[in-house]
């Protein structure tokens, strides 16, 4: 007769974390473990139940028909703790821990901010870390439980991600004081035609949004440079290397100090979605239901049903 050892919750944790990752150096990232550390609770599993949990024969990472059903248990096991945690906090009206937030740097460094210090205020005792990240490992690190939030522009339906519109903002075009169209304060697409026009780089969302856009208004523009975020390209357009369409959000402070110059579209609208995403199923704590709420409510966002 087998003797089994007693399991804990941190162990069913590491467990999940590997499955839902499906790599060791991911799962002991996500716990502060080595690999090795891992690789030998994988094999404690194993000892326990006295089954194979992974299939080893497989190149890639593959579940034995035990592996899966155990891991479909760790997640409920897993899912009920955590609920269980929320209540308790509830119930003794605590509004405490850390809010984790993984977000492009548009978002994080220009709309995020304001929200972040006056949910500090209200709520004290709740520390909030952010992450700045390409749009790609956004969506990673909220698969991957390796945050509680992500916040993204124009974003794609995922099947593991719940998807919480929030805001939109305006895109408009910009250049350098010393660009031939700064005199203007709007312009039309068929301005840019023509002219240096600087891109983010193909895989972000917005350039992605901007190309379709630009492909449906007929229009060609073929940027000249390309950056992979929007701090750089400000810089491309400060020292007069082309004009850019960029957020209305994330260019108020150099407008203000003069060095780019803020040109609206007269004949077109072109507005980024932002929104919130979770890991689907994800229990959430206190502290992350109230920065959710607060941060919609002084966002002007509004839940999905």
């Amino acid at each position: 007769m087998a003797t089994f050892i007693p399991m804990h919750i941190e162990n069913l944790k590491i467990f999940r974390d590997l499955v839902d990752n499906e790599s060791f150096s991911k799962a002991a990232k996500l716990n502060a473990i080595t690999q090795s550390a891992v690789s030998q609770q994988l094999r404690s599993m194993e000892k326990h139940f006295n089954v194979l949990i992974v299939d080893r024969s497989q190149k890639q990472f593959r579940l034995t028909r035990e592996g899966r059903s155990l891991y479909e248990a760790a997640k409920d096991i897993l899912n009920r703790y955590e609920q269980v945690g929320s209540e308790m906090q509830e119930m003794r009206k605590v509004v405490s821990g850390t809010v984790h937030i993984s977000t492009i740097v548009s978002i994080g460094l220009h709309e995020l901010p304001p929200h972040v210090k006056s949910f500090m205020q209200e709520f004290p005792h709740v520390n909030v870390r952010v992450e700045y990240r390409r749009s790609n490992l956004v969506y990673e690190d909220v698969i991957s439980n390796a945050v509680d939030f992500g916040l993204v522009a124009f974003p794609q339906k995922t099947r593991q991600v719940e998807i919480i519109p929030l805001m939109e903002d305006q895109l408009v075009a910009i250049c350098s004081p010393k660009h031939k169209l700064a005199a203007k304060k709007e312009i039309d697409l068929s301005d840019l035609q023509g002219g240096k026009f600087i891109g983010f780089d193909q895989d972000i969302p917005t350039r992605k949004a901007l190309d379709q856009f630009f492909r449906e208004q007929r229009i060609e523009l073929e940027p000249s440079m390309e950056f992979d975020n929007i701090e750089t390209l400000k810089r491309a357009v400060e020292v007069d290397a082309g004009v850019a369409l960029v957020p209305e959000g994330t260019i108020r402070q150099e407008v203000e100090q003069g060095t780019l110059v803020m040109l609206r579209l007269r004949d077109r609208r072109v507005a980024r979605p932002l929104a919130i995403l979770h890991r689907k199923g994800r229990v959430l704590t206190p502290a992350m239901k109230r920065f959710m709420t607060h941060l919609m409510n002084s966002a002007g966002g509004k839940a999905s049903a």
